[in-house]
């Protein structure tokens, strides 16, 4: 059996999209860890499903799976391939729709320009929403919000937490280049106060309306951009006083622009969708 699939990316985070609109998905977590290998596979930081709606309430489902096989709540980038994707493939002629992920309805727009905006909905403080459970960690507040502290190699490293569908960590640097993304990345996205991990971002303020960041992606390691991870910075470090609420983000794959609304408190990402290619794979050798 053959699986047809294309290679997109959003800012240089890349996806491989499958279109099960037809077919019914079928990958196992071996098979999705195969496929985003990027020494035996296509390579991928996430694979994207599109699925029929199942409900009125969406257009279509949007299901997103990270290179170790995990499927998780919610990805920016991938959504914004997401819109283009069904549009340029004529599986609607509308350029504002509405998709179903796992943890709601998420509404985006393909403008004029060829960039999307995505709707990211409001986002939460909770810790039962991550889930985080911060008993035993030093805390804080500054402006009123709070933030906690592990401790690694000997020194506090103090952060803010933030669900934007998926859990999401935000640390600010004076100095992304030198930020240990790869070392406090996976050592913060492991830590049992994360029962189900968590996205690990730095943040540096540049003015109040730019910034820099990095971000460390549960199951992918450090990618070159992370929608989710750039709206979740950007809302700390308004919360933190240090940009306001609109902010052009930069991440090593390139910019997006974030826009926090003081009308309905939603967070706004608008950014790139780029297709690479098409391609074509036997189901046979995704058995290896």
């Amino acid at each position: 059996m053959k699986i047809k699939f294309t290679k997109m990316h959003g800012a240089g985070n890349d996806f491989v999209v499958l279109d099960c609109t037809k077919e019914p998905f079928s990958l196992t977590s071996q098979q999705l860890r195969f496929l985003a290998d990027r020494h035996f596979g296509v390579g991928a930081d996430q694979i994207l499903v599109v699925e029929p709606a199942d409900s009125h309430e969406a257009d279509f489902k949007y299901r997103i799976f990270n290179a170790d096989g995990g499927e998780v709540e919610q990805c920016g980038n991938g959504a914004r391939c997401f819109v283009k994707f069904v549009y340029n493939n004529g599986l609607t002629d509308k350029k504002r729709i509405r998709a179903k992920t796992m943890k709601g309805v998420i509404e985006l727009e393909l403008k004029g320009d060829g960039m999307v905006r995505v709707s990211m909905g409001i986002p939460s403080f909770e810790p039962s929403s991550l889930p985080f459970n911060p008993q035993g960690l030093p805390s804080r507040e500054i402006r009123g919000f709070k933030q906690w502290a592990v401790r690694y190699k000997g020194e506090l490293v103090w952060f803010s937490i933030c669900s934007m569908g998926n859990p999401h960590v935000t640390i600010i640097t004076d100095d992304i280049e030198s930020a240990p993304v790869k070392e406090l990345g996976p050592f913060i996205e492991n830590h049992p106060a994360f029962p189900r991990r968590v996205n690990v971002g730095f943040i540096q303020p540049i003015t109040e309306h730019e910034a820099n960041v990095r971000v460390w992606e549960r199951g992918a390691g450090e990618t070159l951009a992370c929608g989710t991870g750039a709206c979740a910075a950007a809302v700390a470090a308004c919360l933190n006083g240090l940009c306001g609420r609109s902010v052009a983000v930069t991440l090593p794959g390139g910019t997006l622009q974030i826009e926090w609304s003081e009308e309905d408190g939603h967070v706004y990402l608008t950014g790139p969708a780029t297709f690479v290619y098409d391609g074509v794979w036997l189901q046979d050798d995704l058995q290896k």
